[in-house]
């Protein structure tokens, strides 16, 4: 009996100490967007600072998921609008159905010859859970963004982002790039 309560006490001990030591080595968020740093395709590190003053919207991107036409759609509003102040930035992630198998340099490859995509790109995130990279993190924690936030649901979500590195809105895989809700939310904010 006496093994079997300092064996409790023991396990005890060690739970409430692995706990601490995960809450502690837990990193915050960020307090902007600003802070948030991401290597692009091409594997440079930059923060989204670079951004700063930009309406931006942000879309977790793959290259073999029925919403893959959208990168047309988004060349096109970047294009249209990318001298307005306006950037997208596209995020490859494997999350889903793991439509995103490549490497950066078959994805970029992929984008560049399939669909003429000029807008930034970014490498391979993780979207949801722990792993989340550091923006998904913050995009979807309801402190962070109380509006919109929650997990991402699928390929092709897309975050529209004042100038300021607010959050203004959320849209879902099956809003095309060309929908007018979207189209009105990216000229108001380029208003703004």
């Amino acid at each position: 009996m006496k093994y079997a309560i300092f064996a409790l006490v023991v396990v005890g001990v060690f739970i409430v100490s692995v706990r601490t030591l995960c809450a502690k080595n837990k990193a915050p968020l960020p307090k902007s967007l600003y802070e948030i740093s991401a290597k692009t395709i091409d594997g440079k590190t930059v923060t989204l600072e670079r951004y700063k003053g930009q309406v931006i919207l942000v879309v977790n991107v793959a290259s073999k998921c029925g919403f893959t036409k959208q990168y047309r759609g988004l060349q096109e509003i970047y294009e249209k609008y990318k001298g307005k102040g306006f950037v997208i930035l596209g995020f490859p992630s494997n999350d889903f159905g793991w439509q995103e198998p490549g490497t950066e340099a078959d994805i970029q490859s992929f984008c560049s010859r399939d669909y003429g995509v000029t807008f930034p790109m970014f490498s391979k995130v993780k979207t949801n859970g722990k792993e989340a990279h550091p923006l998904y993190q913050y995009l979807t924690n309801k402190q962070t963004n109380p509006n919109f936030s929650g997990r991402i649901t699928w390929n092709f979500n897309k975050f529209l982002i004042d100038k300021n590195g607010h959050v203004m809105n959320r849209f879902g895989s099956t809003t095309d790039p060309q929908d007018p809700a979207l189209i009105k939310a990216i000229e108001a904010a380029l208003l703004q």
